[in-house]
């Protein structure tokens, strides 16, 4: 009984631990996460309101083709497939952070524009109340995503301290610690919803 007692408690001390951890790192690169957040909106509105010809056939095909690999899954592949997309995307926008972060403001400001270019043809097509339906979407996958492109982009700035390489370690522990423990369970979350949405509701 007392060993049992003492596992929940190390479990418990566990959780509570790296997550007062991730609340600390989130506090100290508040600043970074608001600039991803600032960049993405701002391309939002040049998406919603510029499509040049050339880009609109790209972003069109990559849709199209999107729509067709996605059209005959059943709901747990669906699921999957939003889930491990989302993951490998914000993966990337932490780990290739280390390029003086430019490739998390990249992948912030197409992802962007490319949500800006469909929420126009959404209404063009099916007026201002279909934006709704792209806010189920959204609620936890673009949190995660803001989270993961920020921490990004905050790890590149390791380059601008005097050790390196003390800094480019506690960058990406936290980092790290931070995509597990919160933007992990964020995109889940996001996937089994907007798996719902599409599958059953879309």
């Amino acid at each position: 009984m007392k060993k049992r007692k003492v596992n929940k408690k190390i479990k418990r001390n566990f959780f509570s631990e790296n997550y007062k951890k991730c609340w600390d790192y989130l506090v100290e690169s508040r600043k970074f996460i608001w600039a991803i957040v600032i960049i993405f909106f701002s391309f939002v509105a040049i998406g919603f309101i510029f499509q040049p010809e050339n880009i609109s056939q790209l972003i069109m095909d990559m849709v199209n083709e999107l729509l067709n690999k996605t059209e005959d899954m059943s709901y747990p592949e669906l699921t999957s497939f939003i889930f491990f997309n989302n993951f490998k995307v914000g993966f990337m926008g932490v780990l290739y952070g280390f390029l003086f972060g430019i490739p998390s403001v990249l992948f912030s400001l197409v992802n962007g524009y490319v949500v800006g270019f469909v929420a126009f043809f959404a209404v063009s097509s099916s007026g201002v109340s279909s934006l709704l339906s792209l806010v189920p979407h959204g609620i936890f996958e673009l949190p995660a995503i803001f989270i993961s492109f920020g921490l990004g982009f905050k790890f590149g700035t390791f380059w601008f301290y005097k050790d390196k390489m003390k800094n480019f370690s506690l960058f990406f522990v936290e980092s790290l610690r931070v995509f597990i423990f919160v933007v992990v369970p964020l995109l889940i979350i996001a996937a089994i919803i907007e798996g719902t949405f599409i599958h059953f509701l879309g």
